[in-house]
C-alpha cells in the first residue's frame, strides 16, 4: 500500500480507532454538556469518516495531508453544530459538512477564479441547502433555497454553476462485471451520422472484418450516436458486454484502417 494511503499528517490511518453507535451517542450527550475530553475522543473516533470522505477527492493533485486537515475542520464544525434532539445519525449530518469544507478549499485554491460575491452566494446557498435538508429531512427545492437567501432562483443557479467542479469525460461512473463505465460512454451524440464513417472506404473495409454483432454495435455507437446503455437495451446484452465487444471491434478495425 502506498505510503500516502497509510500515513497522513503523521497518523497511521490503519490504526485509527473505530467507534460504535452506542459509544457515539454517549459521547454526543457528554459533548452537549460541555465535556472537553468527550469531544476529543469523539473527534479521534471519527477520523476514519474524514478519511473516507477525502478519498473521493483523490487524483486532483492535492496533498492528502492538506485534504485530511481540511476534512478535520469540517468534522469539528459538524460536531459544534450538531443537534442530538433531531434524531439524525451524526455521520448523516457530518459527511455533507466535510465535503463542503473540502470543496470550498479546492475552489478557493483553483486556478479558475470566480468573483468573491458569486462565491459568497454559492457558499451561502450550499450552507442553506444543508441546513434545510437537515431540518426538512429531504432535499430542499431551488425555490426554498432562494427564499432562505432572499435572492432570485436564477442567481442561485448561476452561483452554483460558477463554482461547480469540472468533470472529466473519462471519469468512471460505475463498474459492471469488473469493467469501468465512463461518462463519455453515457454521452449521446446527436450530430453523429453515417457520413462521418461510411464515406471512408478504409473504415468500410474494417467493418467488413467484424462479426455481425460487433458491426451492429459500431453502427449504433458511432453512426447513430447511441450510448452504451442504449445499445445494450437494443441488442439485449449487458452494458459490460457492449463495452468489451466495442473495444475488441475497434482493436480489429485498427489493423485495417
Amino acid at each position: 500500500m502506498a505510503k500516502t494511503t497509510v500515513d497522513i499528517c503523521g497518523i497511521n490511518t490503519s490504526r485509527l480507532p473505530r467507534m460504535d453507535a452506542k459509544r457515539s451517542e454517549e459521547l454526543l450527550r457528554l459533548i452537549a454538556a460541555g465535556d472537553g475530553a468527550a469531544r476529543e475522543e469523539f473527534i479521534n473516533g471519527n477520523l476514519r469518516l474524514v478519511l473516507s470522505v477525502i478519498q473521493r477527492f483523490s487524483g486532483r493533485g492535492e496533498s492528502p495531508d492538506d485534504l485530511f486537515q481540511i476534512g478535520c475542520i469540517g468534522l469539528i464544525k459538524a460536531i459544534d453544530n450538531f443537534d442530538v434532539s433531531h434524531g439524525v445519525r451524526f455521520s448523516t449530518y457530518a459527511v455533507p459538512m466535510i465535503i463542503g469544507e473540502v470543496r470550498r478549499y479546492l475552489r478557493d485554491n483553483s486556478s479558475m477564479r470566480v468573483s468573491r460575491s458569486i462565491r459568497d452566494t454559492a457558499y451561502h446557498a450550499l450552507r442553506e441547502r444543508a441546513r434545510l435538508e437537515y431540518e426538512l429531512g429531504r432535499e430542499p427545492t431551488l425555490e426554498e433555497i432562494a427564499k432562505a437567501l432572499n435572492v432570485g432562483e436564477d442567481e442561485v443557479v448561476f452561483a452554483l454553476d460558477a463554482i461547480a467542479d469540472p468533470v472529466s469525460l473519462n471519469e468512471p461512473v460505475f463498474r459492471d462485471d469488473g469493467d469501468a463505465v465512463f461518462i463519455v460512454d453515457q454521452v449521446r451524440d446527436e450530430t453523429a451520422d453515417e457520413e462521418r464513417w461510411a464515406d471512408s472506404v478504409a473504415l468500410k473495409t474494417g467493418m467488413e472484418r467484424l462479426s455481425e454483432r460487433e458491426r451492429r454495435i459500431i453502427e449504433l455507437r458511432f453512426f447513430l450516436g447511441r450510448t452504451q446503455t442504449e445499445v445494450a437495451g437494443e441488442i439485449g446484452i449487458s452494458q459490460a458486454q457492449v463495452s468489451r465487444l466495442e473495444k475488441h471491434a475497434l482493436s480489429q478495425m485498427r489493423k485495417f484502417v
